[in-house]
């Protein structure tokens, strides 16, 4: 049978007292519904349909990414089952399951849609519901079962006392049969004081009709946790930061401080690396094998080599260094820097858009900007590519094996050739060719007892 998804996120999320749409809020550097149409992605769905209503623009710029995901419009929130209903334009003429879920639950894994379809299917049922046992149950609709089969969903301001103590939770994730859904749906009743149709009244509904309602339960009830605030939100933060981590360990990372490293989903670090406190790596970091990444390094989009050593408090953004270079400290390499193999990039060096070839080093107090730069090169102390004239950007080349003296000035656009040197203290402004020597300073002058005159009161002339 063909699978179809529709993944409910018409929410305000007023709890969460930002302007931010809930479901675009950041999980692991993936935004909240990000996880859920990952997960979602395994079961090879036919259609994928995203129910938007608060700041839905917002929402559908935030899932650009995902050309084949549809959406349906709920511009009035009146509960869950008026959202689904919405997305029955997408759905019609269609056959098979469809798996609903909520785009605030992110932490649902796909082995479990896997096994909600599997079940849902096996058992011919008109409604499968995937619940959990959970200590503090409040705020959830609570599972009643009649000699051990669901009976129905009670709601929470609805329940009774001796509902209330009722541990099994209605997780919100549902599987349906798709002929009879929305007929069934457009006859459950409005109810409470904005009229609001709730998809857990198909319970009773499915019930009174003679249909088979199923239930598959979660080992794990953080599986199928929803976020409604900053402070549920933040306590998933950590469960995902510390299942990360226990991933990479398992590989064999080294994280010295698991409490204060932040690894986002999808980066990924090879075995023997070792992250010290207070390391972040984001977005789609790739770092390689027997690395060794010192407190206070953030990492964002950028790809590390082997053997690389980055000491401490340094940021690299959109960049890549090769094996067995060394950064640090205090470097910040910003986007479309490329570090070549067993390079150096040293103490309050910044890089944008520069490639540094194999073998080269800039160890102190430099700018390179908008620069191609050599094999072999010696950077001197304070060089500055002055890359911007006021309304453009030029490039600075740079030959194999150049050294540049300290204090250097190189003002683009300029080449210096394979083999230059350039004296300390020069601001080039014409190229430098291969072999030659480039000297671009005032001629110093010294005057006899100037300094002896002034400390003693005398005058002087000068």
């Amino acid at each position: 049978m063909s699978s179809h998804v529709v993944v409910l996120a018409a929410g305000q999320g007023t709890r969460m007292r930002t302007s931010r749409p809930k479901v675009l809020h950041r999980l692991g550097g993936l935004c909240l519904i990000e996880h859920v149409l990952r997960a979602a992605s395994s079961l090879s769905p036919a259609s994928v349909v995203a129910v938007v209503g608060h700041q839905a623009d917002r929402v559908k710029a935030g899932l650009g990414e995902h050309a084949a995901l549809k959406f349906a419009l709920q511009s009035e929130q009146r509960g869950t089952g008026h959202a689904l209903m919405q997305a029955a334009p997408h759905l019609t003429g269609k056959h098979g399951t469809l798996v609903v879920l909520s785009g605030d639950v992110p932490l649902v894994r796909a082995e479990t849609l896997q096994r909600l379809v599997t079940t849902h299917e096996a058992a011919r049922a008109a409604m499968t519901v995937i619940t959990a046992q959970v200590d503090r149950p409040h705020g959830y609709g609570r599972i009643v079962r009649v000699e051990g089969a669901l009976a129905r969903v009670v709601e929470e301001r609805d329940a009774s006392d001796e509902q209330r103590r009722i541990n099994e939770i209605n997780s919100g994730i549902y599987a349906f049969d798709l002929e009879p859904l929305f007929v069934a749906l457009e006859a459950i009743p409005a109810a409470g004081s904005v009229n609001e149709v709730y998809l857990p009244s198909l319970v009773t509904l499915y019930r009174r009709q003679g249909r088979s309602v199923e239930t598959i339960s979660v080992d794990d009830p953080n599986e199928v946790r929803g976020i409604n605030s900053q402070t549920e939100l933040a306590e998933v933060k950590r469960i995902v930061r510390q299942s990360k981590n226990e991933e990479l360990m398992a590989e064999g990372v080294t994280i010295e401080d698991p409490t204060t490293t932040y690894i986002d989903a999808d980066v990924t670090v090879g075995a023997d690396t070792v992250l010290h406190p207070g390391v972040i790596l984001e977005g789609r970091t790739s770092i390689g094998a027997r690395c060794e990444l010192h407190a206070g390094v953030r990492i964002v989009d950028s790809t590390l080599g082997d053997d690389v050593l980055v000491r401490n408090h340094c940021v690299i953004e959109r960049a890549t260094v090769g094996n067995e270079s060394r950064i640090g400290p205090f470097a910040h390499l910003r986007p479309d820097t490329e570090v070549g193999r067993k390079a150096r990039i040293g103490n309050f060096v910044e890089t944008k858009k520069t490639r540094l070839g194999d073998g080269s080093k800039a160890g102190h107090l430099t700018y390179l900007g908008d620069a191609t730069i050599g094999a072999g090169v010696n950077v001197g102390a304070g060089t500055i590519t002055c890359n911007y004239d006021g309304r453009h950007k030029h490039p600075t080349t740079i030959g194999d094996r150049v050294f540049i003296g300290s204090g250097t000035e190189l003002v683009a656009p300029v080449t210096l050739g394979d083999d230059a040197y350039v004296g300390a203290g020069s601001t080039i402004t014409e190229d430098v060719p291969t072999g030659a020597l480039g000297v671009a300073r005032g001629r110093q002058v010294n005057k006899e007892d100037w300094a002896t005159s002034r400390k003693s009161g005398a005058r002087t002339d000068d």
